[in-house]
């Protein structure tokens, strides 16, 4: 089960998480909210991370 967010606005968002690597070859992970769920979506938020939401109704992900 993908993890789900709705903002204020009413909108539904899912978590996804990509890997990519860096041109000093070190590789980060990086996080999404998409409205439609796709390939690496995630079960649950990180640890270390809560979900929270930018003045246009955004969900982003802040670290704790």
């Amino acid at each position: 089960m993908a993890f789900s967010y709705t903002n204020k606005k009413g909108v539904t968002y899912y978590l996804h998480s990509k890997v990519t690597t860096l041109k000093s070859g070190k590789t980060q992970t990086l996080y999404f909210f998409a409205k439609e769920p796709k390939a690496g979506t995630l079960d649950a938020v990180p640890q270390g991370y809560q979900v929270a939401e930018t003045a246009n109704g955004l969900p982003v992900l802040k670290k704790a």
